[in-house]
């Protein structure tokens, strides 16, 4: 009996010492789920968030060579002070970033933040539950439902559902779609020829054709890109997609409510034809589509052509390199209003940026919610993308009656070109890991008063093409996807280019259509459509 008792005694000394530490497990486990941790109690939309304790998270970092990372950068130093947030770097250059991240990912390393990512990248991540359905987690962040809901961005959303009807990215979003790139045009050459700025692609022809009789000698427009940014802008106006919006090269058509395969149809041949016009009549340099950018800028800038593909920030640097070369009272240079097509006038674009995936084990930190806290902070409230984009009022910029000015000493975009310290590579603002999307107002800040003149005529002379549904295909269907994509994608990008100078005859169009059938063109389109709708 006594052995007995002595027995159960330890019975229950055992119980009540497991007992006691389930309930300490619990308290772990609850901490994990919920994730709490260093996290504000009350946060909402227009706080600043400042964590409730000093917190370390890890990162990825696509480091650019043109403003490599520093270890002083006010943009690291003033996060800890006002979020008591520090963030520990996974440093990687941008070259090697896409397959650096990717290798992190599948070794399950990954840092649990990893920004630069861009819509469609993360889809090889996804059946493996490697990086997590940040769409599930959103309710911890006030500040991007509220842009969500004001800016109505959830159709762009659609296009990054899976076929779980998540989305594993978070991406950066913008009050308005923001077009950037056109054509930048000699407009002294037009005037001198009395010519008006040209509205249509029929008028650019007309406009080249005028430069090309009075200078004989000069190919007017010489491009770069490999002329891949002027097929993507063009294109849309001609009712299809072409170069860098080549993508799966599907078009929906909300008639039949399928999708066709666009690189065939009449309206990607009339493009290729009017492009291969351009080249025939000696309008568009030949080598625009085989050139490096500096030979493009180079013909441009010293004045051997008069058009070139342009965005904002590259027309600031032309004229900064024209000045030199041509002398500044001896050229003017403008970036005009995409001009319409066969189709209409009208702008592709979404108000999405690259964004943000999270490691799949970040939902186990007892500070997860103070990581997406911080995130929704800096990404997302007014005062976090201020923050991120212009650095620290006082130090680096200066705000009065809503207008910013760079301090005296800082330079950025052509502000103030003399200043010993940039705003990049002295400070770390305005850089591509956390500083994207934002108010209208806030993007136009740092626009000159041209840009924003060409941003507003956009929206006021062009009609929007919104994006096309998605294509939600598993893991197994995408792989089967590629498989047949890829080859086709390479032929038709060949032989667009081919056609278009002429080292392919347009005659050969039928051959070429059923070279691409011959590739099971059929097969590709037949399973996009079979896993749109059934996933729809």
């Amino acid at each position: 009996m006594l052995a007995l008792m002595f027995i159960l005694f330890l019975g229950l000394l055992a119980a009540c010492n497991d007992a006691e530490s389930d309930g300490d497990g619990k308290g772990e486990e609850g901490s994990s789920e919920s994730g709490s941790g260093a996290a504000m109690e009350d946060y909402g939309v227009g706080d600043t968030f400042k964590a409730t304790e000093p917190v370390t998270f890890t990162s990825l970092f696509s480091d650019h060579p043109n403003y490599p990372i520093k270890d002083d950068w006010l943009f690291f130093d003033k996060i800890k002070e006002l979020t008591n947030v520090e963030l520990e770097l996974t440093s990687v250059p941008m070259s090697d970033y896409t397959e650096k991240r990717s290798l992190l990912i599948s070794s399950g390393d990954a840092p649990y933040i990893i920004p630069k990512t861009y819509p469609g990248e993360e889809t090889p991540f996804v059946s493996s539950g490697a990086i997590l359905p940040i769409s599930d987690y959103v309710d911890m962040m006030p500040h991007y439902q509220e842009k969500v809901e004001k800016w109505e961005i959830e159709p762009f959303l659609e296009g990054l559902r899976q076929q779980d009807g998540k989305y594993y990215v978070l991406p950066g979003v913008h009050e308005k779609v923001w077009p950037d790139y056109s054509l930048a045009v000699r407009t002294d050459i037009l005037e001198e020829l009395g010519l008006e700025e040209p509205e249509t692609w029929e008028e650019v022809e007309v406009m080249l054709e005028e430069m090309k009789k009075a200078y004989p000698d000069v190919i007017p427009f010489s491009d770069r890109f490999k002329l891949d940014s002027t097929l993507n802008i063009a294109a849309v106006t001609f009712g299809t997609k072409a170069g860098w919006g080549l993508g799966n090269m599907l078009t929906y058509v909300e008639e039949s409510d399928e999708f066709i395969f666009a690189p065939t149809t009449d309206e990607y041949r009339a493009m290729v034809e009017y492009f291969h016009g351009l080249v025939e009549k000696g309008l568009l340099d030949p080598e625009s589509v085989t050139q490096e950018d500096d030979p493009a800028i180079e013909k441009f800038t010293s004045g051997k052509s008069f058009v070139i593909n342009t965005n904002g920030q590259t027309l600031t640097q032309y004229r900064t390199t024209m000045d030199e070369t041509l002398g500044a009272d001896n050229y003017e240079i403008k970036k005009i209003v995409v001009p319409g097509g066969p189709a209409g006038h009208l702008m592709g674009g979404s108000k999405l940026e690259n964004g943000i995936m999270f490691s799949a084990n970040a939902k186990d930190d007892p500070n997860f919610e103070a990581m997406l806290q911080f995130i929704d902070w800096l990404m997302y409230s007014d005062e976090g993308l201020e923050f991120a984009k212009w650095g620290v009022e006082g130090e680096t910029y200066t705000k009065e009656n809503g207008e910013r000015q760079l301090a005296e000493d800082v330079t950025f975009r052509g502000m103030n070109p003399e200043a010993e310290n940039h705003l990049q590579i002295d400070y770390g603002f305005s850089g591509g890991n956390f500083s994207y999307g934002g108010p209208t107002e806030l993007l136009h800040s740092m626009f000159s008063e041209e840009e924003i003149e060409f941003q507003n005529a956009m929206h006021e002379t062009k009609e929007l093409v919104l994006p096309d549904p998605p294509i939600k295909y598993d893991a197994m269907q995408l792989e089967q996807s590629s498989l047949i994509s890829t080859p086709l994608k390479d032929h038709v990008t060949q032989n667009t280019l081919k056609f278009i100078v002429g080292e392919r005859s347009l005659d050969e169009w039928d051959a070429y259509v059923k070279e691409i059938e011959a590739k099971n063109v059929q097969g590709y389109v037949e399973l996009a459509n079979q896993v749109y709708q059934e996933n729809k």
